[in-house]
């Protein structure tokens, strides 16, 4: 049985790249793939575009991970040095309590967020919901040596390894840390692929899907995949229509999310691809959140032709996520074949 390697994935999700901060990653993408792509390049948002040359440029295709992780931003350092912060992305406020964060300064410095105790909350306190700006973050150092390492507009996130949980990994940044890994392993192993393929590394997705438009407006793809984590809701009082998608039932294949209505020839094309590749597959239909792939149908003249592949994932947009290692590997064979199959479809309308 083939095993994804866990030391890669650790180290693509464990290195820093909070929206706008995506540079550690990019090293790190960079230093994987140059000697593997025929080419590479880095715009001025800092998306990096790799091309695996096809037996034909006449068509292209575009495959989108992004780079960034939610995270914070400094705001305000108080006079006992305690640090005020922003969100960048999406967070649910109530995984924060008491978990370590780094602040990424003149030299990284872990911190832990703070909040009012239980003990000397009211009643009404005890019960509320919490918000992100009930929090602070609490480095053990006062404001002098503070001052020395962090400013206003350093990036923050979140401090956590990857760890295996049996069939799993563990890890923050799963989202959409995976998906980075999957497109890299991808890469290295395409062969014979029918058209120009641009891999795309793509940053700030998680305040607005910023970079895929870019990049998407300069390469005008013909075929297009969005790679992302989505939910897997298959845990105790999940009724069954609320799932989404389930850890170790596969790729899960895009029917539509908040921003795509992916194209239903690509939905089709995928689907019969898996049956006859014996690729394990299920299908999302997400009701909430975007991804790149609503970047890639959209900013090219005349739309592209647009799926993705997602990775279902417990507990995202937390402190920690989880994917399944059997789906991670589903969901590169998945991705390799739809690249590599994509003259021999009927792309007409029927």
């Amino acid at each position: 049985m083939k095993k994804i390697n866990v030391p890669l994935l650790a180290s693509i999700c464990e290195t820093a790249g909070a929206p706008g901060f995506e540079q550690r990653v990019r090293t790190l993408v960079i230093e994987q793939l140059k000697d593997v792509v025929d080419e590479y390049s880095i715009d001025n948002m800092g998306n990096v575009t790799t091309i695996v040359r096809g037996k034909s440029s006449d068509k292209k295709v575009m495959i989108a991970a992004h780079m960034d992780e939610i995270g914070f931003i400094v705001t305000h350092i108080d006079e006992n040095g305690f640090v005020r912060f922003h969100t960048l992305g999406g967070f649910d406020p109530k995984t924060l309590t008491a978990q370590r964060v780094i602040i990424h300064g003149k030299k990284d410095l872990i911190g832990v967020m703070g909040s009012k105790p239980i003990h000397v909350m009211t009643a009404a306190e005890r019960t509320k919901v919490p918000k992100t700006t009930d929090y602070f973050i609490d480095l053990g150092i006062p404001k002098a040596e503070v001052m020395k390492f962090i400013s206003v507009g350093d990036s923050i996130t979140r401090q956590r390894e990857l760890i295996e949980m049996g069939d799993c990994v563990n890890c923050k940044s799963i989202d959409n840390r995976v998906s980075v890994f999957i497109l890299i392993e991808t890469l290295k192993q395409l062969k014979n692929c029918p058209y120009d393929v641009y891999g795309v590394f793509t940053v700030q997705e998680e305040v607005g899907i910023r970079g895929a438009q870019v990049a998407t407006l300069a390469i005008q793809p013909d075929f297009g995949f969005g790679l992302d984590t989505t939910i897997a809701y298959d845990v105790p009082g999940a009724s069954a229509h609320e799932k989404i998608t389930e850890l170790g039932k596969g790729a899960a294949i895009k029917i539509m999310d908040s921003q795509t209505i992916c194209d239903y020839r690509m939905v089709r094309y995928m689907k019969e691809l898996a049956e006859k590749k014996n690729i394990t597959t299920q299908v999302e239909i997400l009701p909430a959140g975007g991804t790149d792939t609503m970047g890639i149908q959209r900013f090219t003249p005349g739309g592209s032709i647009a799926g993705a592949v997602s990775i279902p994932t417990r507990h995202i947009h937390q402190v920690i996520e989880m994917a399944h290692k059997q789906d991670i590997l589903q969901s590169i064979d998945l991705l390799s074949a739809c690249i590599e199959n994509l003259d021999q479809y009927d792309w007409s309308y029927r």
